[in-house]
C-alpha cells in the first residue's frame, strides 16, 4: 500500500527500534515511535477509526513516513478512502507532519493534499508538548478529508476530452507534478487504463492516471507533486479559492 521507492518497508517493531538521535541546545528530536503513538491515539479519540497502516524509513532510519487508513462510523465509502501521511526526521531535513490523503480502493493509488506541520518543529519542549501539538494537527484534518471529498465528486463531474487532458499533462510538468520522462506513462494510463473503472473521460480518470505513476517515486517526493496535483486540478475544474 505505501509509495515505497527508495525507502524501506518496515514494521512496528522495527520502526519502534530506530535509536533517537541526541539532541542539542536547539534541536531536540522527536522519535518517531512517539510521533506515531500520539497521531493514532489523537485519531481515535477525535472519533476516527484506524483501519490500516504501513510504515517505511530512509537514510538509515534517520527519515520516517507512514500511512495511516482512516474513516469515520457514519462515512460511507465507495471507491476512495482516507488515508493520513506521517512524515518525521532525525537529520534536521524536515519537521514532524501530518498531510491528509486519499487511498483508492480498486488500484491502491495514493495522493496527498494538506499539509499539516507541527507548529513547535524539533525544537525545545517539543517532545513536552507533543501531545497537544499533535491534537492541533489531528483537528485539521477533519476539515481536509471533506474538503477532498468534495474535490473529488467534482473531478469525476468534469468531462475532460483528449485534448484538455494532453494539455493538463503539459501543465502537470510546467507545476512539477510529474517530469518529463514520466509523461508517457500518465498518457498510457490515460489512454489505456488498467481499470475500467477509469474508462470515462473525466478529470478523475486522468487524476489516477497521474497518481498510479507515483508508485515509482519516494514518499517525500510523493507527496510534494500531490499537491501540485491536486492545484493544478482544482484550477482547472474552478475549485481553487
Amino acid at each position: 500500500m505505501l509509495l515505497h521507492c527508495g525507502a524501506q518497508v518496515v514494521d512496528r517493531q522495527d520502526l519502534f527500534e530506530v535509536i533517537t538521535p541526541n539532541g542539542t541546545d536547539t534541536w531536540y528530536p522527536i522519535p518517531h515511535r512517539d510521533l506515531l503513538h500520539e497521531v493514532e491515539t489523537q485519531l481515535r479519540e477525535s472519533g476516527f477509526i484506524i483501519k490500516g497502516e504501513s510504515h517505511a524509513l530512509t537514510h538509515d532510519g534517520a527519515r520516517y513516513f507512514g500511512v495511516i487508513q482512516v474513516s469515520l462510523p457514519t462515512r460511507n465509502e465507495d471507491d476512495f478512502g482516507w488515508v493520513v501521511g506521517l512524515r518525521n526526521s532525525h537529520d534536521k531535513s524536515l519537521p514532524a507532519g501530518l498531510v491528509a490523503g486519499t487511498q483508492v480502493f480498486v488500484c491502491d493509488n495514493l495522493a496527498f493534499n494538506g499539509e499539516v506541520k507541527l507548529s513547535r518543529k524539533h525544537t525545545r519542549f517539543a517532545q513536552r508538548d507533543l501531545r497537544q501539538l499533535t491534537a492541533r494537527a489531528v483537528g485539521q484534518l477533519g476539515d481536509k478529508f471533506h474538503e477532498l471529498d468534495r474535490r473529488i465528486v467534482t473531478y469525476k463531474q468534469k468531462y475532460l476530452p483528449d485534448r484538455s487532458a494532453h494539455d493538463l499533462v503539459i501543465r502537470a510538468v510546467d507545476c512539477r507534478a510529474i517530469t518529463t520522462s514520466q509523461v508517457p506513462a500518465v498518457l498510457q494510463e490515460w489512454r489505456k487504463p488498467q481499470h475500467e473503472e477509469f474508462l470515462p473521460r473525466n478529470g478523475w480518470s486522468l487524476f489516477n492516471a497521474f497518481s498510479e505513476v507515483y508508485k515509482t517515486v519516494n514518499p517525500q517526493t510523493a507527496v510534494k507533486r500531490g499537491q501540485a496535483l491536486h492545484g493544478l486540478f482544482d484550477s482547472h475544474v474552478a475549485l481553487a479559492s
